[in-house]
């Protein structure tokens, strides 16, 4: 790499520093900022992503495992059930 920069052309132009997507020139500012909901659904589908992470290996070997995991993961259930409920009822869901 540092042989690339000592020996390589390094001529910028305004073509060349400007932003280039998917064929086209950007339509607006590339550092735009975005609303604050959209953080949030994306931290809300990780959440729930990672709850169907738990819950498949759970499901697979649930006849194996016994009453305490079963117990133990309705809990789990339980407890992200209630953080929707209050994510829910706090208007974090809503799109106004």
């Amino acid at each position: 790499m540092a042989v690339s920069r000592l020996t390589g052309s390094n001529k910028p132009n305004e073509q060349k520093l400007s932003e280039y997507e998917c064929g086209f020139p950007a339509f607006e500012d590339p550092r735009s900022q975005f609303d604050v909901r959209f953080y949030l659904v994306a931290i809300l589908f990780i959440i729930f992503d990672l709850e169907a992470a738990f819950l498949y290996p759970w499901a697979v070997s649930v006849f194996s495992i016994g009453w305490t995991a079963w117990i133990s993961m309705m809990i789990f259930i339980g407890e992200l059930a209630l953080g929707l409920v209050y994510a829910w009822k706090k208007g974090a869901l809503d799109w106004e």
